[in-house]
Order: C-alpha cells, then sequence, then structure tokens
C-alpha cells in the first residue's frame, strides 16, 4: 500500500509533466512500474494510466482542440497500434529502442531548422506519422516525445497543441489497450493499478493549466527539447537493460 501511494504521488508529478509539454509522463513513470511490479504488468499498466492521462489533457484543453489533425494523424494510427501491438513479441526491443534514442536526438536540431526555415506539416504529413508512431506506440513502451515535433510542425502549440496531441493519442492508446486485452494481458490487479496511476496523471493538467497559457512559445521550445533529450536517455538506458 505505501507503495501504491508513493507511486501516485509520482504519477501526479508526472501528470504535471505532461499536462505542460504534451509528453514524459511514461518516462518518469515506466522505470519505477517496471522495477515494482515487472515488465509484464508494467506495460498494460501504464496504457491504461495513458488513456486516462489524455483524458484529462482532452477535457482541460476540450475548446482548443484541432480535429482535422487529429483525424488525419489517427486514422492511419490506430490500425497501425494495432499491427505494433501484436508484433511486440516478434522483433528484438533493444533495436527498437537504441533507433527511437537517435531519433529524439535528431529531432532536436531537425526542430529548429523547421523553425528557420518556416517547415510545414501537412493533413498529409500527418497521416503517415500517425502510421509511424502509431505501429511504434504499439511495439514499445514510450513514444509520445515522437508526436511533439509533428504537431508543433504543424503550427500548434499552447493549448491547442497538448489539447489535440492528447486527443489523437488517446485514440492510439485505446487500440493497443484492446489488443492487450485480446492477448490476455489486464487481469484484475493490472487494471485496478493502472486505474489509480491514471487518475493521478489526471490531476496534473488541471495543476498546470495556468502556467500553459502564460507560457512563452521561447520558453515551450526549451521544454520540449529538454523532453526529447530525456527520452533519448531513457531509451539508450533501455538498451543496455535488454
Amino acid at each position: 500500500m505505501l507503495a501504491l501511494s508513493c507511486v501516485f504521488a509520482l504519477a501526479v508529478a508526472a501528470g504535471v509533466l505532461g499536462g505542460l509539454v504534451g509528453t514524459g509522463s511514461s518516462l518518469v513513470l515506466l522505470p519505477v512500474l517496471v522495477l515494482l511490479y515487472g515488465p509484464r504488468e508494467a506495460v498494460p499498466m501504464m496504457g491504461i494510466a495513458a488513456v486516462l492521462a489524455n483524458v484529462g489533457r482532452v477535457v482541460v484543453w476540450w475548446r482548443q482542440v484541432r480535429w482535422r489533425p487529429v483525424f488525419a494523424y489517427a486514422a492511419p494510427g490506430v490500425p497501425a497500434a494495432v499491427l505494433g501491438a501484436h508484433t511486440l513479441l516478434t522483433i528484438s526491443p533493444r533495436v527498437v529502442d537504441a533507433a527511437l534514442g537517435a531519433f529524439f536526438l535528431a529531432m532536436i536540431p531537425v526542430r529548429k531548422i523547421a523553425a528557420v526555415r518556416a517547415w510545414h506539416v501537412r493533413l498529409w504529413h500527418l497521416g503517415i506519422a500517425g502510421a509511424a508512431v502509431g505501429f511504434l506506440t504499439g511495439l514499445v513502451l514510450s513514444t509520445g516525445p515522437l508526436s511533439v515535433p509533428v504537431f508543433t510542425g504543424y503550427g500548434l502549440s499552447g493549448g491547442a497543441f497538448l489539447g489535440s496531441e492528447a486527443a489523437s493519442a488517446l485514440l492510439l492508446y485505446i487500440a493497443k489497450l484492446a489488443t492487450f486485452g485480446q492477448l490476455g494481458a489486464l487481469t484484475m490487479s493490472v487494471v485496478t493499478r493502472g486505474l489509480i496511476v491514471g487518475a493521478a496523471l489526471m490531476i496534473g493538467p488541471f495543476i498546470i493549466r495556468r502556467m500553459v497559457q502564460g507560457l512563452r512559445p521561447r520558453a515551450y521550445g526549451y521544454l520540449i527539447d529538454a523532453v526529447l533529450i530525456a527520452a533519448a536517455g531513457g531509451m539508450f538506458i533501455a538498451v543496455q537493460q535488454h
């Protein structure tokens, strides 16, 4: 019970981080959940928690959600997430983690070059990105930082970015969770703990909402870069553990 209470407190803090930059919750929580419950329970548990966390973000920013990019991203992303979840047991996670770590680091200069040259992500680009990220979402533990440069490249920021990214991620995680259910990974203990962690994650966006509204675009960009660096570090650490 004490361990679960500590996880709840950490999840609130992770929810604040996710509510601020749109991702990062899984990067904070997954190592702790794996340590306490093992990877077979931690992955579906985090899937349940991620669904609730994204519900919280969508509720907070509902009026600013841009539904066209959400559906353009999620339409190919949902079936790709199901395919990725089924592929999970047939590919080396070490290779995937290493590739994602390199990708996260590469996205930092790419984001800056795109801003200088005024590159703009279009709806069809979102569809391609949704298919790729959807597959990886089903395949690995956390791909949240992958969607950040995609939606910011489309021109979204602040509440519009947070709400739209959360709505698309919600659809992908529901597909992944449904696949876990079919594979028999959603035991009662996993569901209960996932709901508790998810409830804690939902609190974060409400706590941080006013700060997001007052955050300058430049500072927001620095925060996103920091998350990408942390994500890369987490992936490279995962490579050593596999």
